[in-house]
């Protein structure tokens, strides 16, 4: 992967944290299925790892969590990047040879080739590789996107290597959201946090820092106007935004107060909410 899209000039997703109804069910779930270590566990909470170091994923099963609901605000995906097309190979033959078919879906978007499946709970994961940055297409400041047919033979053709779980150097790449509209979340994500819009389709936005092609995207297919889930429901608890340094994000922290939003300070931590009612957590 090209970590000039995750570098010192880059605001990108580092973690992301999800409500679960079955902590142990979960656990399972994202070892076995998607390849995660556990980093550290406590009797409602599990930190999962790539590179035995890093939190990537963290699971939290509340006292009194409710299944997931349909058609609301919140997460639609949170998207797991490998470092090349071999990885999502190795992922692609596991998936096959495990029969594991919740959710299951791919997509080429030009820029990416991407798996989607769902957790046991229905939270949505997207497993993809980059294109090299080279062949993506720029124009007036946008990055071409589109959903095509995946050539899935042809990545199961691009190696015979074995499937050892998630490779050290993954990272989570970007995050996808549903949001109440478009017009008020523009505001927040681009005029407040200081993502750029790279690419637009019907319903949605996609934003992203230092001409990646997109660390967020963002949404209105569950419904202009979608309902801000409760709080004990499966879905995003929260997702953190990695800054640069302490003086980008306090510049962000001020344009989000100078909106007229709360941002409130937890340890080294701003915590805000979209207007849809998603979870930031500035670090």
């Amino acid at each position: 992967m090209e970590k000039q899209f995750f570098n010192e000039n880059a605001i990108y997703v580092g973690e992301v944290n999800i409500k679960v109804t079955n902590l142990e069910q979960s656990i399972t779930f994202y070892k076995e299925i998607i390849g995660f270590d556990v980093l550290e566990q406590t009797k409602g909470r599990a930190v999962l790892t790539a590179d035995g170091k890093t939190p990537l994923v963290t699971l939290e099963q509340p006292e009194d969590i409710q299944p997931k609901e349909g058609r609301t605000a919140g997460l639609y995906h949170f998207a797991i990047l490998l470092p090349s097309r071999a990885d999502l190979s190795h992922f692609l033959s596991h998936i096959v040879q495990t029969k594991y078919r919740y959710g299951l879906g791919a997509a080429d978007h030009y820029v990416s080739e991407a798996l989607y499946l769902s957790d046991p709970d229905g939270n949505g994961i997207e497993v993809y590789h980059d294109r090299p940055s080279s062949e993506w297409n720029w124009s007036n400041g946008q990055v071409d996107m589109a959903t095509v047919e995946l050539d899935a033979q042809g990545i199961l053709d691009e190696s015979n290597g074995k499937w050892t779980g998630l490779p050290k150097d993954t990272i989570i790449g970007h995050i996808h959201l549903h949001v109440r509209d478009l017009e008020s979340t523009e505001a927040f994500y681009i005029k407040g946090l200081g993502f750029e819009v790279v690419t637009q389709l019907p319903g949605a936005l996609f934003t992203s820092t230092a001409r990646y092609h997109h660390h967020i995207g963002l949404n209105v297919w569950n419904g202009t106007g979608a309902k801000i889930p409760d709080k004990n429901r499966v879905g995003l608890n929260y997702f953190t935004l990695v800054f640069p340094d302490d003086d980008k994000r306090q510049q962000t922290v001020d344009r989000l107060e100078n909106q007229g939003l709360y941002v409130e300070k937890q340890d080294n931590i701003h915590v805000v909410e979209d207007p849809s009612g998603n979870v930031i957590h500035l670090v």
